[in-house]
C-alpha cells in the first residue's frame, strides 16, 4: 500500500475554510504575545488528508533567564540574546511520549508477542503487585490498573532504587479503576524492553521514527530545543536550575532520559507525519508500521490515546477523534472522522510552570472543525 505522504497546500486545497484556519494562526500567535504570554513560544500545524495546509510559528525557543522567586516573575533575556521558535524548533514532547510507547505495544501485540488481555506477570514474573492483582497489557494502556498517579522516584538514590520502587508498588484503587498514572507506561517500557530485549529508546526508532522518516523524533539531550523551565524548588520536585535540551519530566530524568511515559523530542512536522501515519491506517508512503485493525483497536479502545475530550479537543472531539497533551504544552489530535490533524507545541513552562489551561488547545481544534464545516 502507498499512503500519500505529506505535502503543502493551501486551506481550499486541503478542503478547509481559509477564514477559519487564518484565525487558527492568529489566535496561536496571540498565545505568545504580551507581559505574561500563554506560553513563550509555540509552533501550530494542521491540515485534512495529506495536505498541510497550516504551519505557523511564533514567539521565542529561548527567552527567559530564569525565574526570579523574590520579584515573582521572569527574568528576560536581552532580545539580541533570545532564540526564535521556528517550524523546525524540537520541543520536550512530555506526555505525548506516550504515544510512542502504546504504538510499540500495539506492534508486539500485532505480532504475536505480547497479548492485549495476557498478564504482565507473564512476561514480568519478578513484578509481585503486577502478579497478584493481574495486571494485563489493556490494563496498562487505558490507565485502569489502579496505580497512583506517579512516585516520587527523583528522590530515591539511584537507578536500581528506582526500579525496585516500581517493581513493588501496589495499587491505590480496584484494579479496573481509571487513574491517569505515568506508572503504567514506566511498566509497559520495562515489559517492551523485557520481551524484545532492546532498549525503549531504540525500538520507538527502529520500529517507528526511522521507518517513518521522523528524523526530528528522538530522546534528549537535543541541542537546539525550545527552553522549558528553571527547575526548582518549591515549584518543581527537584533543583536543576535552567533547562533546555534536556528532559523536563523529573522522574524522566532521574531514569536517565528515556521513560515511556515522557523524554522524546520532536517537531510539528514530524508529529504531522505521526499523525498521517495514524490516519492512514498505519501506513506512510511506502512503509507499514502498524496494520490498520490494530490502528483502529488503539484509536477506539484508547489504548494510550484519549478518546473524545473536549477539554483539549474543542469542537473536534468525538467518538473518532483521538490524541494527547504534554505538560510541558504540547498536544496532537486525530480526527478519523473528518480526516484531520493538529499539533500544537509550546513552551507553557518557560521559565516556570503555572497552573495548566487547556483552553487554547480547545480553541486551535474548534477553529480546525469549524474549518472543514466551512468549507462544506
Amino acid at each position: 500500500m502507498n499512503i500519500p505522504r505529506l505535502r503543502y497546500g493551501s486551506p481550499a486545497r486541503a478542503g478547509l475554510d481559509p477564514q477559519e484556519t487564518n484565525l487558527l494562526v492568529q489566535e496561536a500567535r496571540a498565545l505568545t504575545e504580551g507581559p505574561r504570554p500563554w506560553c513563550a513560544g509555540l509552533v501550530v500545524l494542521a491540515g485534512r488528508g495529506p495536505v498541510v495546509a497550516v504551519e505557523a510559528a511564533a514567539g521565542w525557543a529561548l527567552r527567559y533567564r530564569g525565574w526570579d522567586e523574590e520579584r515573582g516573575g521572569p527574568v528576560e533575556l536581552p532580545r539580541a540574546e533570545r532564540v526564535a521558535v521556528t517550524p523546525a524548533t524540537p520541543f520536550d514532547l512530555a506526555s505525548l511520549t506516550k504515544l510512542f510507547t502504546a504504538f510499540t505495544t500495539l506492534q508486539q501485540i500485532e505480532r504475536g508477542t505480547l497479548g492485549l488481555d495476557a498478564p504482565v506477570a507473564d512476561h514480568l514474573p519478578d513484578y509481585p503487585a503486577a502478579a497478584h492483582h493481574g495486571f494485563t497489557v489493556r490494563q496498562l494502556l487505558t490507565h485502569t490498573t489502579g496505580l497512583r498517579p506517579e512516585l516520587p522516584l527523583y528522590d530515591l538514590p539511584d537507578l536500581a532504587a528506582r526500579i525496585e520502587a516500581l517493581r513493588v508498588e501496589e495499587p491505590v484503587a480496584e484494579t479496573g479503576t481509571r487513574i491517569y498514572s505515568d506508572l503504567n507506561m514506566l511498566i509497559l517500557q520495562q515489559l517492551l524492553e523485557r520481551v524484545t530485549g532492546r532498549p525503549l529508546d531504540r525500538l520507538i526508532e527502529e520500529c517507528v521514527t526511522r521507518p517513518l522518516g521522523m528524523t526530528a523524533t528522538r530522546f534528549g539531550p537535543a541541542p537546539g530545543a525550545a527552553a522549558t523551565e528553571d527547575q526548582r524548588r518549591p515549584w518543581a520536585k527537584v533543583d536543576r536550575g535552567p533547562l533546555r535540551g534536556v528532559v523536563h519530566d523529573e522522574n524522566a530524568w532521574a531514569l536517565g532520559g528515556v521513560a515511556g511515559h515522557a523524554g522524546l523530542f520532536s517537531t510539528a512536522r514530524d508529529l504531522g507525519v505521526f499523525c498521517r501515519t495514524l490516519l492512514g491506517g498505519g501506513s506512510y508512503g511506502t512503509a507499514r508500521v502498524l496494520g490498520a485493525d490494530h490502528v483502529a483497536l488503539m484509536l477506539d479502545l484508547g489504548l494510550g490515546f484519549e478518546v473524545d475530550r473536549p477539554w483539549f479537543m474543542g469542537e473536534l472531539a468525538g467518538p473518532h477523534a483521538a490524541g494527547h497533551t504534554g505538560f510541558t504544552g504540547t498536544s496532537l489530535v486525530v480526527d478519523r472522522a473528518t480526516d484531520t490533524f493538529l499539533v500544537l507545541l509550546a513552551t507553557t513552562v518557560h521559565p516556570r510552570r503555572t497552573t495548566p489551561d487547556s483552553t487554547p488547545r480547545a480553541r486551535a481544534a474548534t477553529r480546525l472543525r469549524r474549518a472543514v464545516r466551512g468549507a462544506g
